[in-house]
């Protein structure tokens, strides 16, 4: 199949718009399935896993291919949900299409409006499709109305609904008229040459709007259309297509996708309309000056997954070149090469061996245990190099330890293996706490991350909310001595070490001044005394927090000549902490986010009296598009389960993201709680 034969196309949009649904609709009419819906054990041929069985909606993308009037569409069912949009960012990547389904009960919806960004950042043709216009209280004016404010002007609708609600019985093309009815569970239409008389002036409304829409993209046209001469037929489709791939149109059709109704009609738009492979806009590089113009293959791995029966599986687009089954190929990224001998297309989670990949193609390899999310695979001596899909950052975060402990090694292999197959899942260590913390897009996608520990690699997890990594810092003043003697027989432990401590003004940081002169501490042993303050220091004064903002000034010591040592006076470092910490004022300094928060204009005055309530600060207020942002300052302890929190607020229309700004000092009456936990846990 030649690439101008292929359409890349990913659907998106919001949770519970029908985009798994629109892709079984699709697959149905297209004659790759015999049946619509679930199966009795809740899967279809995208929602597969035992994860999106559970949850009935989508958690990962996955592929649905289908052929139509001679043109291979690679269809990429992607999730709505705000956990799981780094699936989306991912399919973006690797389409030519984004096609937003947008439910016209419910409108334009927050993350709508999150992934038309990503898609206008990616420089890719964008479509909507309408649908669920036979549900009560389904609008498709009101609708188009909603997208017009969200999305501006070039929202172009190419096709209007014959009926409504449950009355909902076709659609009518803008494009040359036809209208096209369908009896119950049909896909097949009847086709007429006109609208119903009913709809003759929303009909000439509407063309004319989308012959305005359309000239405005081409001069020449524009031109032609102030002369009189009117853009039909394939002159309109053309024109059409040429403001999709400028980003100066966005074609609207419409339908239902659980009554297969405008289903054809939407495949056949994909066929006339929509940008081929070679009509996509290079990828960004990292390496190289540009794609080579010759038969070297440079592909794009855009997503992995763990297969029980083969392993780790590739989702790849080819950008350039032709690859065939065997091919060698190298991942510069990991400084690797690889063989090509299990190629395959993937249709949910059935696999159709293939021979070769296409440029344009999508495709999937095997086995190439080495090769992650956003690698490159190319030629070797090919230079270029594409730019990984950006990552959103985490908003939630559960530390894990293993069930058994037994199994503390087999979580570790797990957790690395989570992060290979999906690069939003961040897994750290932290020292300062001694925890292992899963981090990820949400509660919901961590709890997905963790079920799949147990599924496929039968790793049982216990979880709690992370301990915060406050710090402690010191108001006071304190000069002592730290002494450390010890004598029971042989050679004893001695070091003396006088120490000032003050707050250096740096509350990120420690500094240790050296001051002695006269020897009164051979040079060999300064350094352990800077080394047991610090240890000291670590543990903590008030309650067990790393200190911080500390200026040690070592002026004075005693040593012996026999007894001391470097252990001596890494004890004489931490003595000098002990018998400084009364004078030293401690307070506890908590971590402060940079939170941004989007969501609907009329759920503002809830979310800022929400922030107010946890402690937060609000910094400022900004319209974007049918969104409101509001930009604030909030202790990280009132954010840990800020994702369940949001999404109870705005039944899931928002979303958020944070990063720390800064540290500083709690109020005392929330310090008191975190100093009597730390006591009672002493105390346990």
């Amino acid at each position: 199949m030649r690439p101008q034969q292929i359409r890349n196309v990913a659907l998106v949009g919001h949770s519970g718009s029908g985009k798994t649904t629109l892709a079984e609709a699709l697959l149905f009419t297209a004659g790759v399935t015999n049946r619509m819906g679930r199966t009795e054990d809740g899967t279809t041929v995208t929602d597969f896993e035992p994860e999106e069985v559970d949850r009935g909606s989508s958690v990962s993308l996955a592929m649905a291919p289908f052929e139509w009037e001679g043109h291979k569409i690679n269809l990429v069912d992607t999730p709505g949900y705000a956990d799981f949009l780094g699936d989306v960012r991912a399919a973006l990547r690797a389409v030519d299409l984004a096609l937003f389904v947008v439910s016209a009960v419910d409108g334009v919806e927050v993350q709508t409006e999150e992934i038309w960004k990503m898609a206008a950042e990616e420089g890719i043709a964008r479509a909507v499709f309408i649908n669920k216009l036979d549900r009560e209280r389904a609008s498709f004016q009101a609708t188009v109305d909603s997208l017009k404010e969200v999305f501006g002007t070039p929202i172009a609708p190419i096709q209007v609904p014959i009926g409504a609600e449950d009355s909902l019985r076709g659609v009518a093309n803008l494009v040359g008229g036809h209208a096209f009815t369908y009896a119950d569970g049909d896909p097949k239409a009847t086709e007429a040459d006109h609208a119903p008389d009913a709809l003759h002036d929303q009909v000439e409304a509407l063309h004319t709007a989308l012959v305005e829409a359309v000239v405005e993209t081409d001069d020449d046209m524009l031109e032609a259309y102030f002369e009189g001469t009117e853009p039909e037929g394939e002159e309109l489709i053309a024109g059409m297509h040429s403001g999709m791939m400028a980003g100066a149109a966005f074609p609207v059709l419409c339908g239902s996708a659980t009554g297969l109704i405008g289903i054809d009609r939407l495949a056949q738009f994909l066929v006339d309309y929509g940008p081929s492979p070679s009509e996509r806009p290079e990828p960004p590089l990292v390496e190289g000056d540009g794609l080579p113009d010759d038969e070297s293959v440079v592909a794009y791995v855009f997503k992995t997954m763990s297969d029980p029966y083969v392993g780790r599986i590739s989702l790849f687009r080819v950008y350039c070149g032709t690859l065939s089954l065997d091919d060698h190929l190298e991942n510069p990224v990991r400084g690797v090469k690889g063989r090509m001998h299990n190629l395959f297309t993937m249709r949910g989670k059935e696999h159709e061996d293939a021979k070769e990949v296409v440029p344009g193609d999508i495709a999937a390899v095997a086995k190439l245990e080495t090769t992650l999310a956003g690698d490159t695979l190319r030629t070797p001596d090919v230079a270029a190099i594409i730019e990984p899909a950006e990552v959103p950052p985490p908003t939630f975060s559960l530390a894990v330890v293993p069930h058994a402990q037994a199994d503390e090694e087999k979580l570790s292999t797990a957790l690395q293996r989570a992060m290979d197959d999906d690069p939003t899942i961040v897994v750290e260590r932290r020292s300062d706490t001694n925890e292992t913390v899963v981090s990820g897009l949400g509660d919901a996608h961590v709890d997905v991350t963790l079920s799949r520990l147990r599924s496929r690699f039968g790793v049982e997890v216990d979880t709690h909310l992370p301990t915060i990594p406050y710090r402690e810092t010191i108001k006071g003043r304190a000069d002592v001595e730290g002494k450390h003697k010890k004598q029971s027989g042989g050679r004893g432990q001695f070091g003396v070490a006088f120490v000032r401590f003050e707050p250096s003004g740096d509350t990120d940081g420690y500094e240790f001044v050296d001051e002695i002169k006269g020897g009164s501490i051979p040079r060999q042993y300064i350094p352990a005394v800077d080394k047991g303050i610090q240890e000291a220091l670590d543990r903590g004064i008030v309650a067990g927090f790393p200190v911080v903002g500390v200026r040690a000034i070592v002026y004075d010591g005693k040593y012996h000549s026999v007894d001391s040592d470097e252990m001596s006076f890494r004890m004489a470092g931490i003595q000098a902490v002990r018998a400084a910490a009364a004078k030293l004022q401690g307070a506890l300094l908590e971590p402060i986010m940079d939170v941004t928060v989007r969501v609907p204009e009329d759920l503002m005055g809830d979310i800022i009296g929400d922030l107010n309530a946890k402690r937060g600060r609000v910094m400022g207020m900004d319209a974007d598009g049918a969104s409101r942002v509001v930009s604030a300052q909030v202790p990280l302890a009132e954010m840990q389960r800020y994702s369940i929190d949001l999404r109870s607020l705005t039944s899931g229309r928002g979303s958020f993201e944070m990063e720390l700004s800064h540290y500083e000092e709690m109020p005392p009456q929330e310090a008191q709680k975190v100093i009597a936990a730390a006591e009672a846990a002493d105390d346990d």
